[in-house]
């Protein structure tokens, strides 16, 4: 048998136990074995003889809205069923630089749009601890991939909870960084503002590996920011007695699966057991961050897609008879039903005469919901609650309701308005669904070594 988590497979390849080729191979065959019923995979790669660093020969996958050099990169939509990338992602590049093995890239909502993975183009994925469930989104097959072991780590986008979420309902660790920590070149743009790249991993010390490698400033991408990166996994053995923990009171509200609150609140009980201050605190404007949230990232969304016009790359419509029908041939067919919501959503918000009653106010409110963050901060070290307010649910449970799915992200896009770092850590089962409940931590800017050090001593006394 071979070792499961970044720290073992490494000392395994130290002490010659076993090659690089053969670990890839290992997982390159459960991939083949295994995925035809989850589906977390668009396609596998082949063994490239991996560079010294510290992921050398470390097999991981990467969200296929990341760039690969010379392969497809598909966004899990029709639009780019054919499109080669011409370069590397930043975190592409920086995980080849440090040896890492790319197996594959993963299925998606399209281009990162949906809460369950049912919204790609090449069929929903599964969820592995129970096939009739969804795996959560946007980053689902990040998610399952690493939760059915067919990769020891994966790469997601978080833009409105893609990377906490999923990790929440496939019972693994997701990572979030600050807004500006990794770069996001070569990320195909949903919203700006808001997207983030992070690791999904099977333990914190994993994700913190990963972010060692992956952060840090990049000329390509002018909103990482000029700060050095630490150690992640410096301060994950200190013990975090003392440390300050809010709860916001407006996390346990109306809406929180009894089951999920049950957990969450036995996690928060097990933090306060080891010595942590938990005190009760307010977000006042949290109410407001889901109705913010789906104003502005539509519009951030209708501008970022409007690239996707038939004529510089992508699918074009080959009956197009003038330019008018080359744009609305090319985008009918190309986007699904999610895509074309937002972006009319998102032009609609951006139009004359409505900008100011929802863009502007939107970006007011996330102002608000930031301040709010910033002023709990001023008295804890981090903030913890739930990750989703429910357990994975049914395949097609919720396919016909948008705003149910909306909802499924109540406690992440508040961090995402804030671009705050945040993780979900796995604390046990749903009594009544037996499914993984997430609780998540969230931290100040650019802390995710504190965030990460009390994300790893729960995680060990869980």
């Amino acid at each position: 048998m071979f070792p499961n988590t970044i720290k073992k497979i490494r000392e395994g390849l130290q002490s010659k136990e076993f090659t690089a080729s053969e670990i890839f191979a290992h997982y390159q065959q459960k991939i083949s074995k295994e995925d035809g019923k989850i589906h977390a995979y668009l396609r596998t790669f082949d063994f490239v003889e991996p560079a010294e660093g510290e992921l050398s020969g470390i097999p991981c996958a990467l969200k296929d809205n990341m760039l690969v050099d010379g392969t497809v990169a598909t966004a899990g939509s029709k639009i780019l069923e054919n499109y080669v990338s011409a370069y590397d992602s930043t975190a592409a590049k920086r995980l080849k630089e440090a040896g890492a093995l790319i197996l594959g890239k993963t299925n998606l909502d399209e281009f990162a749009m949906g809460t369950s993975t049912e919204n790609s183009a090449y069929g929903p994925t599964k969820n592995p601890l129970d096939l009739t469930r969804i795996p959560g989104g946007s980053s689902g097959g990040s998610a399952a991939a690493v939760a059915a072991d067919m990769a020891v780590f994966a790469l997601g986008s978080d833009t409105g909870g893609s990377i906490r979420q999923p990790a929440s309902m496939c019972g693994i660790v997701g990572l979030k960084p600050t807004h500006g920590r990794v770069s996001r070149h070569g990320l195909m743009a949903m919203a700006s503002s808001f997207d983030q790249i992070g690791p999904l991993t099977k333990t914190v010390e994993d994700a913190a590996l990963v972010l060692n490698v992956i952060a840090g400033q990049d000329v390509f991408d002018s909103t990482t920011v000029p700060r050095p990166v630490p150690d992640f996994t410096e301060l994950l053995n200190k013990s975090i007695k003392e440390f300050k923990v809010g709860v916001p009171k407006e996390f346990f509200g109306k809406g929180l699966a009894p089951e999920v609150e049950e957990r969450v609140k036995a996690g928060i009980k097990v933090l306060e057991s080891m010595g942590a201050k938990i005190e009760e605190i307010s977000l006042p404007n949290f109410d407001y961050s889901l109705a913010a949230y789906y104003v502005a990232v539509p519009s951030e969304i209708s501008a970022n897609l409007s690239r996707f016009d038939g004529i510089r790359y992508g699918y074009s419509d080959p009956t197009a008879k003038n330019l008018l029908e080359t744009y609305t041939k090319s985008r009918g067919a190309g986007f699904g039903a999610e895509p074309k919501r937002r972006i009319m959503i998102g032009a609609y918000a951006l139009s004359s005469g409505y900008y100011d009653a929802y863009y502007l106010k939107a970006q007011k409110v996330r102002a608000l919901i930031k301040k709010d963050f910033e002023d709990a901060f001023k008295k804890v070290d981090v903030i913890v609650g739930p990750t989703a307010p429910n357990t994975a649910f049914k395949i097609g449970e919720k396919a016909s309701d948008p705003l149910a799915l909306y909802l499924e992200d109540i406690y992440t896009v508040p961090v995402n308005l804030a671009g705050l770092p945040g993780i979900s850590i796995p604390c046990g089962k749903g009594s009544q669904s037996n499914m993984p409940v997430g609780l998540q931590i969230i931290g100040n800017y650019f802390d995710e070594s504190r965030l990460l050090q009390v994300a790893h001593q729960l995680e060990q006394a869980l």
